[in-house]
């Protein structure tokens, strides 16, 4: 009986990680419409953002939730395709400009037409590397535009640079 439910528990366990791991080739991802790994960016990303935010430790809800919509919003995340542009591979140049050039029928509320559009691309781009399982390369992109971000930020507000590089 102990024998069975072992075996029962492994195969659920395996079951869960086929459904719920993505891997996919770069073939298949790329056959998913951009709005698709937009759609699947969209939570990669923010998910990143959370973790991020939540690692350092308890903090207040507010002031979490403050700082996570600055940087998932649809201007921050065209800002980070400032910096991360220049350093995409071809592939991924691809899937970038498929995401910001896609038909999409919904707008943000505060952002302009260009920036959600470059935010949609972002976002296919970061759902296009979950997909693949390349969390390595999305991680990288991410810092970076959050760095190029969080300082951009910094400087609107006028703090002086003393305050400046304060997350690593």
């Amino acid at each position: 009986m102990e024998e069975s439910i072992k075996r029962n528990s492994d195969e659920m366990e395996r079951d869960l990680r086929e459904r719920f791991t993505p891997d996919k080739t770069e073939q298949a991802a790329e056959s998913y419409s951009p709005l698709v790994l937009a759609f699947i960016g969209d939570s990669a990303y923010e998910l990143l953002i959370r973790t991020m935010l939540v690692n350092p430790g308890n903090a207040r809800l507010n002031d979490l939730n403050r700082h996570k919509m600055s940087l998932v919003k649809a201007d921050a995340q065209s800002d980070m395709m400032d910096v991360i542009e220049p350093v995409l591979k071809d592939r991924e140049k691809h899937i970038y400009h498929r995401g910001r050039n896609a038909k999409s029928y919904t707008t943000a509320k505060n952002a302009t037409v260009a920036d959600y559009r470059r935010a949609t691309g972002f976002e296919a781009l970061i759902g296009y590397l979950y997909m693949t399982g390349q969390s390595d390369r999305m991680m990288e992109l991410v810092s970076l535009g959050i760095d190029y971000v969080e300082e951009k930020q910094r400087d609107v507000r006028g703090l002086p640079s003393s305050a400046r590089n304060t997350r690593k």
